[in-house]
């Protein structure tokens, strides 16, 4: 009877410590059960802009907003096949007409904005580009559901050290290039976006031919792929 007695005052003296136990179990398989659902959502992606983000020259596969939702996930962040309103020519009032048109909702869980280099290719001035590019950025928050971490701009690649460029002012562009980027990355940082510099990553193409598409101006998709894991990097330390 002693025995028996003994067993139960332990069980009694036990009961808080096992009972606080199964409380903290049972929070943590609480918490880790919704890590997995919000592991397992499938993202959605707006990609805007010109000829960089439709991947002229190179398979749709190849340019970076796929190369990107190809990268994530293979690392088990899951995205949808990226929606693109870009194309080749854009320049910013043209990615504007083309925006409202399409019309695209606001609960993108990624939104990423590449536009500029054909302002500069045309001759536009800098001072045009800014209010045009902010307007752009603004609406690229509100499709991300008016989160800013949730949007990444990208700088403007330099065609000026492309064949392409043959006969022109190299340096011109190049500092133009500068100029124009100046611009995206202030009013980026205004809005407190992510900022990638892509730029000096493009200018590496004046030593090796490998980092173009055919026409030897646009970027191939070897270049995209450095694009695409920079951006990677960059969502999988804010998701």
């Amino acid at each position: 009877m002693q025995v028996k007695s003994k067993r139960i005052n332990f069980l009694r003296a036990a009961s808080p410590v096992l009972f606080f136990l199964l409380v903290i179990f049972s929070l943590a398989m609480k918490k880790g059960n919704e890590g997995h659902k919000i592991a397992g959502k499938t993202h959605t992606y707006l990609a805007l802009g010109d000829s960089y983000t439709i991947g002229e020259q190179v398979e749709a596969k190849e340019n970076f907003p796929n190369q990107l939702v190809a990268f994530l996930n293979e690392k088990g962040i899951v995205y949808a096949r990226p929606e693109i309103i870009a194309q080749t020519g854009w320049t910013t009032d043209e990615l504007q007409a083309a925006i409202q048109k399409a019309a695209p909702g606001n609960q993108y869980d990624l939104v990423t904005l590449l536009i500029g280099v054909n302002n500069q290719y045309r001759g536009r001035m800098v001072e045009d580009y800014v209010p045009q590019f902010e307007s752009l950025l603004k609406q690229a928050i509100q499709f991300a559901g008016s989160d800013s971490n949730h949007v990444i701009v990208l700088s403007i690649p330099d065609w000026g050290v492309t064949p392409f460029a043959e006969g022109r002012d190299r340096k011109q562009i190049s500092k133009e290039i500068d100029e124009f980027n100046l611009a995206n990355k202030s009013i980026a940082e205004k809005y407190h976006i992510h900022y990638i510099n892509i730029t000096e990553s493009t200018r590496d193409a004046a030593h090796d031919t490998t980092l173009l598409a055919a026409d030897k101006l646009h970027p191939s998709g070897k270049e995209y792929s450095k694009w695409a894991k920079k951006l990677a990097e960059a969502i999988e330390e804010k998701l």
